[in-house]
């Protein structure tokens, strides 16, 4: 369920890192980045620091079997929180659990009191909200890194485009998750587990619409949607043997006890030879006076996912 847009939105400032090593698969519990919003729940407010630890509690102790569940904590509606946790399709139940555990153990280090986070790792995202935060589009672009070199060789467009339109195919047939090479290019793409077919479909092709034309002719590219993210990497001598182990479609989703909730975060930064976008959107009634904003120069270090 995609939930409407505000009358007006807002682009808010945020605490975004980029973490540059990502090329093993072990790194799961790697920051890619993070997105925390400039408001904040006031200090005095004990009521939504036990309904989060709640909430994130909930989380873990469902991500050992299942790659992805949302939920709400909070009796009251004024201090509900809703949150969800999702894992990368190959990532074993033990993995998935630590990833989760991971990523909540950095929201509140990374993100302190703010009443919207995600935290972003190479295996996994795991994000929170008050409710009624409003909430943006499946197919918005949070986050893309452009890697560094050129693909120089004749042929490669043609290629790509093979291999992120196999990969759409795979999406939809194989339950959300799809990782696999074509002619020297790996791919890899995930849907949000309670995204419908056709919905995970037109949000994987939109990512891949921004991966040609925003990192052109990169060896590398990864693009984080809303509800959605896909990665790519040209390996001019053919792909790995370790990535062509992990090529399969299917897992990825899970359960689903909450509502539908999505968050967009917002920032620009470029660092080096990465490119980096991140868009946060905020409710327009959604009011609060006390807000803060926390920047921390630091390792979201995680991936994907």
């Amino acid at each position: 369920m995609v939930l409407s847009h505000p009358s007006s939105s807002l682009i808010l400032p945020i605490s975004l890192a980029v973490f540059l090593s990502l090329a093993s698969s072990s790194d799961y519990t790697n920051l890619v980045f993070k997105g925390c919003a400039d408001q904040s729940f006031p200090d005095s407010d004990k009521l939504h620091s036990h309904t989060i630890k709640h909430l994130l509690d909930g989380l873990i102790s469902q991500s050992s079997a299942a790659k992805f569940h949302n939920a709400t904590s909070g009796a009251a509606s004024s201090s509900a929180v809703d949150g969800r946790f999702q894992c990368r399709g190959d990532l074993s139940g033990d993995s998935c659990s630590a990833c989760v555990r991971k990523a909540s153990s950095l929201a509140g280090k990374l993100c302190r009191r703010a009443v919207a986070v995600r935290i972003q790792l190479a295996g996994c995202y795991l994000r929170y909200e008050a409710s009624g935060f409003q909430v943006a589009g499946a197919s918005e672009l949070l986050f893309k890194i452009c890697g560094p070199g050129r693909a120089r060789e004749p042929g490669f467009g043609a290629r790509l485009d093979a291999a992120l339109g196999g990969m759409a195919n795979g999406l939809e047939d194989g339950g959300g998750f799809y990782a696999g090479g074509y002619r020297s290019v790996y791919v890899l793409g995930q849907c949000e587990g309670d995204l419908g077919g056709t919905e995970c479909v037109e949000c994987v092709k939109n990512a891949d619409d921004r991966a040609k034309s925003e990192c052109g002719g990169s060896m590398s590219a990864q693009v984080y949607m809303q509800a959605c993210f896909i990665s790519y990497t040209y390996y001019p001598d053919g792909v790995p043997a370790d990535r062509k182990s992990l090529s399969s479609s299917g897992g990825g989703r899970g359960t689903n006890s909450g509502k539908t909730v999505a968050i967009v975060m917002g920032g620009l930064v470029s660092v080096g030879l990465l490119t980096s976008c991140f868009l946060f959107t905020k409710s327009a009634f959604k009011k609060k006076t006390t807000t803060q904003h926390h920047t921390h120069n630091n390792n979201n270090n995680y991936g994907g996912g």
